[in-house]
């Protein structure tokens, strides 16, 4: 159950700290004092969203921590993704920074907030002001069917399967009323890719092409070029080698008389060892070129081919071997998205796995319902409208995401009277009665340990207010219950009780709670009882339904 609650700069509360303990809890206030606040503050604790409207104005951040008794099984469900904290407890906390950043913590590890909803999913349950108007949807009463059934899961499961069988079906109309663009799509690819595979061409094979061309195209001025050059080099008679070699015969004996000569000697000696190498690699060079005017016309042919297929196709020639393995991945998805029968076949079995979940949903809902009618039908009575019954109709819908059911909530107001749609028929009071009587049961069928009841008896007062009391106070006998409430009534009968006020401070409204001793809560319920101005009646008054509750 939750031990305390810790606020610090939230929306109009500068500080604050709250302990709570087992049974039926109440916060008043006047409207506008920040009761519905600490819920708020609770739900951001919980993973609720966050913004910077949540940092009081002037503040740096909002922190937010929430202490909760913890169970061995819990103990273990955080041990198991290494949040584990005290045994025995658990500890939530939200910082919202002013810039609308923030951060999660439980036991003080970091977390996401959909981490923090999952687990507040089994600490509270929050039963807020406006369940009673979700009941004039048509969703909101299939909503609360689900919840109060525990077929969150199943619901969940029934829209996956909707959502996959429609994707097919729409797969397989496309398919039917594209197969002329299809096929000729199909045409044209294998066309191209017929007329692409004709050339069979490599990957590189375009560059090493032109190449070989270009270099066939220059033979006789290549070999015409090297030969010159080697014989320049060393074969003609006035050759560069020749007259290196007999410089070197000449300078080699001065050398031998004057050592300064030596270095001019081996750089000659250098030059014309690498003139006779470059000369042997020019004639080598010249004997390897080939003259094949044969294996030219072959290139040349190949290279004009190659162009014109890219040119129709509206390619580079060297983007021609990507081209063609994306036509042949195209085909094979074209081919694939014709075999109609096989996507059909996906379709159908898609639509006997949604029918079969959402008949076992509507077997689930049906038997629910009926807990549902005679439940809130007994509180009906305890809640002011003796004779009175709810009707929860489950018929056979169109097919939706939300399974095959047309849910419809009827009531019948009074004894003998025929029951006819909620929206119709009920009035304000009514409405909260019949929400506040589903939110019981519901909280009943939930394990979790705290139940939050956010101004769910709106609408209400006198006897009726009374009774909602005193159900409150008896849920509480085996859960922790917190309750923000107007009524008098209600607040009589909790075993403890916090006002929340409004003050201003340095010209800004701040909220301010307090737990109430025995005179504080007689102040506050004759308060609540006769408004501003609290007379020795309403005091008395307050004192004995202190005393009755």
């Amino acid at each position: 159950m939750l031990l305390g609650l810790r606020l610090r700069d939230f929306v109009i509360v500068d500080e604050a700290e709250l302990e709570f303990g087992a049974g039926f809890t109440v916060l008043s206030g006047e409207t506008g004092a920040g009761k519905s606040i600490l819920l708020d503050a609770l739900g951001l604790a919980m993973g609720g969203r966050a913004d910077a409207g949540v940092v009081r104005e002037g503040a740096a951040r909002a922190d937010i921590t929430a202490v909760f008794g913890s169970s061995p099984e819990l103990d273990a469900w955080l041990a198991e993704r290494e949040l584990a904290g005290d045994p025995g407890s658990v500890l939530l906390r939200r910082v919202v920074d002013a810039d609308g950043r923030s951060r999660a913590l439980v036991n003080g590890n970091p977390a996401t907030a959909a981490l923090l909803r999952e687990l507040g999913e089994r600490l509270v349950d929050i039963h807020g002001q406006h369940a009673a108007q979700s009941l004039l949807r048509a969703d909101g009463q299939r909503l609360l069917l689900d919840a109060f059934a525990g077929l969150s899961d199943e619901a969940r499961a029934v829209g996956e399967a909707w959502s996959a069988w429609r994707a097919l079906a729409r797969e397989v109309e496309a398919a039917e009323t594209g197969q002329r663009e299809l096929a000729l799509e199909r045409d044209r690819l294998a066309w191209q890719a017929g007329e692409l595979e004709k050339l069979r061409l490599a990957p590189g094979e375009w560059q090493a092409l032109n190449e070989e061309q270009k270099r066939l195209a220059h033979a006789a001025s290549l070999i015409e070029g090297t030969r010159g050059a080697a014989d320049a080099l060393a074969e003609s008679d006035d050759a560069l080698s020749g007259r290196l070699h007999h410089l070197l015969q000449r300078l080699r004996p001065l050398a031998a008389i004057d050592e300064r000569l030596s270095e001019a000697v081996e750089l000659l000696d250098s030059a014309a060892i690498q003139v006779d190498e470059a000369a042997s690699s020019l004639s080598a060079y010249a004997d390897r070129v080939d003259l094949d005017p044969e294996r030219l016309r072959q290139a040349e042919q190949r290279i004009t081919a190659i162009f014109e297929a890219a040119r129709r196709m509206r390619l580079a020639p060297d983007q021609i071997p990507g081209a063609l393995t994306d036509m042949r991945s195209r085909l094979a998805e074209l081919e694939a998205a014709q075999d109609l029968d096989a996507l059909r076949a996906k379709a159908t079995a898609a639509r006997e796995r949604f029918d079969a979940l959402a008949a076992k949903l509507s077997a689930a809902r049906r038997k629910a319902a009926r807990r549902l009618a005679d439940g809130v039908s007994a509180h009906l009575a305890e809640l002011g409208m003796a004779g009175g019954r709810l009707q929860v109709a489950c018929e056979v819908g169109e097919p939706s995401a939300s399974g095959v059911d047309a849910i419809e909530f009827r009531v019948a107001a009074h004894a003998g009277a025929t029951p006819r749609p909620l929206a119709r028929v009920a009035s304000g009071g009514e409405l909260s009665r019949i929400g506040l009587a589903i939110s019981v049961l519901a909280a009943q069928a939930n394990p979790v340990p705290t139940l939050i009841f956010d101004e769910a008896d709106a609408g209400v007062g006198g006897a009726v207010a009374d009774a909602i009391g005193a159900l409150m106070r008896r849920l509480g006998g085996d859960r922790q219950v917190l309750c923000v409430t107007h009524l008098p009534q209600v607040a009589a009968k909790a075993h403890r009780h916090y006002r929340v006020s409004k003050e201003a401070v340095d010209g800004a409204a701040v909220s301010r709670i307090e737990a109430l001793d025995r005179p504080g809560r007689v102040e506050e319920i004759a308060r609540m009882l006769g408004g501003a101005e609290i007379t020795a009646t309403t005091r008395k008054h307050a004192r004995e339904m202190l005393a009755q509750g």
